[in-house]
């Protein structure tokens, strides 16, 4: 049993002091209230004075890329890296692993080379593609523990995760409807757009022009219809354009079941800012211009955006192409795993939202949408997963702080507010003050049972 104090705790009903009592993974008590340092010392309680604490973050958009491509990213490093962030849950994105989590198979792949290698506690998606729409492959994925699937409307980038058109999702969604589990989709339709060729190979602008909003606008349009018409839960992958809002909005005045995430890069940088010659800002979609962000900022205090993930998504450090500088042929993709909650709340506290804000869109609606609500708030009987973090503190993200694989982020030398002090899975600290802390014991987060 051990006991931890703050003045800054986040319960269900907001902000205020309390001594929480952690027990075999549990939340078992609290104690609501300012407490003397006399009643602290008699109770054996850990007085963290004003850093907050609040239930650890979840993010469910994670390529870890282990097993097949461990060389970019694995279990070992990311949940490492996730730890000094303050994440206690991710969820693996199957894009980028050999085999592609497309099987039951391929599946059982991934598990086994998850295993013993994690500092928290981590989910998997798997992939619809063109030749798994069917229910006698996705159902054993289901029964296996999967919590839910991710097509794409364009070109993954590997040629052996294939997109999926509407043809091929009107054959899955059904399945997925039986047993509720939700679509996700990466929403761009390729259309018309000037071209981003080898002149201008290393143009930010060319490469912003070449991936126009109306091409998300109008993938989300065609989601939308499928979710009407199949019933089935469906989710928007890293929204980055706030033209898409209007109709977004509609659909939840339909009452349809249609989520939406948008990620720290689309809310901290902005397209003027990017420099030519600077891969580490490439993404898919992309980063848009400022008044695109601002817009994305509003969707999220009205709530017509669900809440905020990374999308990690690094690879090695020659496919990024630093020093050519080319724009056109890097790999798309940012790695933030473990700055998603500290850039986020540089950004958020400047625009009016609290640090209550900051839970319910990283750590509560996300933990929700991955069917594990009792790791998404302080309540007793709930898990003990907990990040202590002091949010008037700074620091600079250098390669020596970094603790994914790869040190390649657009994060480099930003200087962020929101500094973790500590980590708590199931109750054990796995970090604290730049340190791990025990050995992998994260567990596996697999689907409610099916129907």
């Amino acid at each position: 049993m051990q006991r931890i104090y703050s003045e800054r705790v986040i319960l269900p009903d907001g902000e205020q002091a309390a001594m929480l009592t952690l027990e075999q993974g549990k939340i078992t008590e609290i104690v609501p209230g300012k407490a003397s340092a006399e009643t602290l010392n008699h109770a054996h309680c850990e007085d963290f004075g004003a850093l907050v604490i609040m239930p650890g973050i979840v993010d469910p958009h994670v390529h870890v890329n282990e097993p097949g491509r461990t060389e970019w990213e694995g279990f070992r490093t990311a949940t490492r890296a996730a730890a000094a962030g303050g994440v206690t849950t991710l969820v693996d994105m199957r894009l980028n692993s050999s085999p592609v989590t497309t099987s039951p198979e391929a599946f059982s792949k991934k598990r086994r080379a998850a295993e013993n290698k994690c500092w928290i506690d981590v989910g998997f998606w798997g992939g619809i593609v063109p030749d798994n729409c069917r229910a006698d492959i996705l159902e054993p994925m289901i029964q296996d523990g999967i919590l839910g699937f991710k097509a794409f409307l364009i070109h993954s980038g590997i040629d052996d995760f294939p997109q999926s058109r509407a043809e091929d999702l009107r054959k899955a969604m059904p399945v997925l409807a039986r047993h509720q589990v939700p679509l996700l989709v990466h929403a761009e339709l390729e259309g018309a757009a000037p071209a981003h060729d080898d002149a201008q190979s290393q143009s930010y602008s060319a490469f912003l022009a070449s991936r126009p909003n109306a091409w998300e606008d109008r993938a989300i349009e065609m989601m939308i219809d499928l979710c009407r018409e199949t019933g089935c839960p469906t989710h928007i992958v890293h929204l980055s354009s706030a033209s898409a809002l209007p109709a977004i909005a509609k659909a939840r005045a339909e009452g349809l079941p249609f989520t939406v995430e948008t990620c720290p890069h689309y809310l901290y940088f902005h397209a003027e800012q990017i420099p030519d010659g600077h891969p580490e800002y490439k993404c898919m979609p992309p980063i848009r211009e400022k008044e695109n962000a601002e817009g994305l900022w509003t969707g999220l205090k009205e709530g017509l955006i669900d809440f905020i993930v990374t999308d990690h998504s690094p690879c090695v450090p020659q496919l990024k192409h630093l020093e050519s500088g080319d724009v056109l042929h890097a790999w798309g993709g940012i790695a933030s795993l473990q700055f998603g909650l500290s850039s986020v709340w540089t950004r958020a506290r400047r625009r009016g939202f609290s640090v209550s804000d900051l839970h319910r869109l990283m750590s509560k609606a996300p933990a929700a949408f991955i069917g594990q609500a009792q790791k998404g708030e302080i309540a007793v009987g709930n898990v003990a997963d907990l990040v202590i973090w002091d949010p008037d503190a700074q620091f600079v993200v250098s390669a020596e702080n970094i603790f994914f694989k790869h040190p390649v982020t657009p994060y480099q030398n930003q200087s962020l507010w929101g500094k973790v002090h500590k980590t708590f899975v199931a109750g054990r600290c796995v970090y604290q003050y730049g340190e791990h802390l025990q050995t992998p014991s994260g567990e596996f987060i697999l689907a409610r049972s099916v129907n």
